[in-house]
């Protein structure tokens, strides 16, 4: 998989040209009103008539698009994307050929029936028997590194999850009062969220451009690892696991 830094390169070179409009390739850009008119952002239908929850975007306007969906980066003229049932907003960047950047947030998107679920990809508990629930203690390094050889619990994450900026989610249990966690890589060379407080239930935590670069082992990865640490308190980790 390519970084998302270089296709967002590659995508701003090339231009496309809809007859209808001025020939943006020779310099040209269009109004927003223009980008609006030839773009529409909608959720799926259920049976009862209800919003579904998957958010679906499209642009036929003349220019290179980039669609943040619920905080997930698309690189293309359309983009869907399956959501948890709640209420969103769609972020769309348009490149005219001659430089100039439109956007505008489309907000208030309800998503309120399951229509397409979420499936979750387990990184570990899904059987509980083989993976069972643990306690990180505070300040220990390897229980909740990922990687084959130098953690205990975490199995090394793919360059697939890493690139794929997919957003984690740990639940945990028997969270203590002021409970935090540090996500940083297993080289401390960077720290990504200093100290993000815990509870009971899914925690979700955000791979990003930056642990990506670091922590894949491909692609132009640094091959350091994503390491959660708990800081102070204690908890029980039940599963990892990533949902789409």
């Amino acid at each position: 998989m390519k970084k998302i830094f270089l296709l967002i390169a590659a995508v701003f070179t090339f231009v496309g040209c809809d007859p209808t409009h001025e020939d943006i390739s020779n310099g040209g850009h269009i109004s927003i009103d223009e980008l609006l008119a030839k773009t529409t952002v909608m959720t799926d239908k259920a049976p009862s008539g209800a919003n579904g929850n998957v958010i679906i975007c499209e642009t036929l306007a003349p220019v290179n698009a980039v669609w943040d969906i619920g905080g997930k980066t698309f690189i293309s003229t359309s983009a869907k994307k399956k959501m948890k049932l709640g209420e969103y907003k769609v972020i769309l960047t348009a490149l005219c050929a001659d430089g100039t950047k439109l956007t505008h947030e489309f907000a208030g998107i309800k998503c309120e029936e399951v229509t397409d679920p979420l499936q979750k990809y387990y990184i570990y508990g899904e059987d509980p028997a083989a993976q069972p629930p643990f306690k990180p203690g505070a300040w220990n390094a390897a229980a909740m590194r990922f990687s084959d050889t130098e953690g205990q619990h975490f199995p090394y994450l793919s360059d697939e999850v890493y690139w794929g900026f997919k957003t984690l989610v740990m639940d945990v249990s028997d969270v203590e009062d002021g409970t935090t966690m540090m996500v940083h890589n297993g080289w401390w060379s960077a720290t990504y969220i200093d100290s993000m407080p815990l509870f009971d239930g899914p925690n979700e935590i955000q791979l990003t451009e930056d642990i990506a670069k670091d922590c894949a082992k491909g692609n132009g990865g640094s091959g350091k690892d994503l390491q959660f640490l708990i800081k102070s308190g204690n908890c029980t980790v039940n599963s990892v696991y990533y949902e789409e």
